[in-house]
């Protein structure tokens, strides 16, 4: 077959390069997949989808302001509203992790864009005089307010839906902590027996670490609001008309349907990096907070037999390819595991952001494949936590019970009753003798079993603001 018929061949500044013929993406992606042949993995959707609303913004802008005859802006809407829709990611083909501070991936949207466009008005791909990625897709635009502002958008959009994720565990956990209000047990401090706790109450700090991670991921949403969009390559505005700069980010807004807004100051929106490190280290605090409840998922599930025992999680899966009947918290390593995982993406984006210079930040590449990845992580664990775990873990009552009746931390609620030293002595000799404190209390007749119930009830030891005084009345 002729070559002819199998490539066209395409220029830039470089020179000439043959690519498929059916190709969308042209010369600068190609060179790009080329040269960045890092992660052999392909950008995050809604980095795509978000970098083709804003092509789809600057069209509708530019055709406003009489910048883009209609039929070519009409042709870029179009296939926007394709890849938005999900079509012809395929086409972008350059490796998230690049050099270049983005340009590859905004060359390959602009390529990709045009050529569709092309295709639209009856043309042939590459056939750049109908439709060019500089001069019509890129129109007042720049790599340097088009890649951050796109790397915004996909990170709201994921941040959203970690925080229904987040409200949905919040709630599975506010409805265990009612469930398991009236089950008393042993509190722990060091991993040695403490104070008698309910378990309710355990499941209630959950719940409210929980509750903060919303809040605090609720709030740097804002961080990501605000685009420097129309700043072109360094927040001046170089080579975009005024009437495009006050218009394109109300019309992005429409676009994405997000609410957001034109940075303050385009010239530091297009230097600072420190609303991504913000974000992220917001989603490490979510991170850190999940892992933490997940250990103690774990403790309080150890057995059955040998361990706590405390808390029962649902079965999912055989744990051992050895030990019959073995059953393994999967769910809570799992999420510790991504855990891990969002903590050293942490530590990338911050450095990351640290490093740049001057009027750009050449690394936001390695920035938005951090974090992106971050967000969608935790926002699977979470609801994977929720369903295949919290919902279902039931308490050992009976376990539970047994530990406080067995354990001398009781001893600490009869303490202003019968000073320091002596409730020090009953414990000492509680575990000696392997007797239970109230047992012992009655033998030597410090209280009566009266006295003793009222002070050991589960609530007056577990609920503050209740004297000592007052419990004897």
């Amino acid at each position: 077959m002729d070559i002819t018929q199998q490539f066209r061949s395409e220029h830039d500044s470089i020179g000439n390069r043959n690519l498929p013929k059916d190709a969308y993406y042209g010369v600068q992606s190609l060179r790009a997949a080329e040269n960045f042949h890092i992660t052999g993995l392909t950008m995050h959707p809604e980095l795509i989808n978000s970098i083709a609303e804003i092509k789809k913004a600057a069209a509708i802008t530019n055709l406003e302001i009489g910048l883009l005859d209609k039929q070519i802006a009409d042709a870029i809407i179009k296939a926007c509203d394709e890849i938005i829709a999900g079509e012809f990611h395929e086409e972008f083909i350059v490796d998230p992790i690049q050099g270049g501070a983005g340009t590859s991936l905004n060359m390959n949207a602009n390529e990709v864009i045009a050529n569709r466009a092309i295709e639209i008005l009856g043309g042939n791909k590459g056939d750049y005089s109908l439709v060019n990625p500089n001069d019509h897709v890129n129109c007042g635009q720049s790599t340097n307010d088009v890649f951050p502002s796109a790397g915004k958008l996909a990170v709201l959009k994921l941040l959203i839906k970690a925080q229904i994720q987040l409200e949905r565990l919040y709630r599975a956990l506010i409805d265990k902590a009612q469930e398991f209000d009236d089950v008393l047990k042993m509190g722990r401090t060091q991993l040695q027996d403490a104070v008698p706790i309910r378990l309710g109450q355990e499941f209630r700090a959950y719940s409210e670490g929980i509750r903060r991670d919303i809040a605090r991921l609720e709030r740097v949403q804002d961080e990501m609001r605000s685009l420097n969009m129309g700043g072109t390559a360094v927040g001046t505005g170089i080579n975009a008309d005024e009437m495009y700069i006050k218009r394109i980010v109300p019309n992005l807004s429409l676009v994405s349907g997000l609410r957001l807004i034109q940075a303050y100051d385009l010239v530091d929106a297009t230097q600072n990096l420190d609303g991504f490190v913000a974000v992220s280290g917001a989603v490490k605090t979510c991170a850190v907070n999940l892992s933490k409840m997940c250990n103690d998922l774990r403790l309080l599930s150890s057995g059955p037999r040998c361990g706590f025992g405390e808390i029962n999680l649902p079965a999912r899966q055989n744990g051992s390819s050895i030990m019959p009947g073995k059953v393994n918290p999967v769910i809570p390593e799992v999420v510790n595991q991504v855990a891990f995982n969002i903590m050293g993406n942490d530590l990338t984006i911050t450095m990351a952001a640290e490093s740049g210079q001057l009027e750009l930040n050449a690394f936001e590449p390695i920035i938005f494949w951090n974090l992106t990845h971050a967000v969608e992580f935790l926002t699977y664990a979470v609801n994977t936590l929720t369903d295949n775990c919290i919902v279902g873990i039931t308490a050992n009552r009976e376990r539970c019970q047994h530990l406080v009746d067995e354990s001398v931390g009781t001893i600490t609620a009869l303490t202003p009753h019968i000073g320091y030293e002596p409730a020090a002595n009953i414990a000492k000799e509680a575990i000696q003798t392997g007797m239970q404190v109230k047992e012992l209390i009655l033998k030597k007749e410090i209280l009566d079993q009266e006295s003793i119930e009222k002070i050991l009830d589960p609530y007056a030891m577990t609920s503050p603001g209740i004297s000592a005084k007052e419990l004897l009345k």
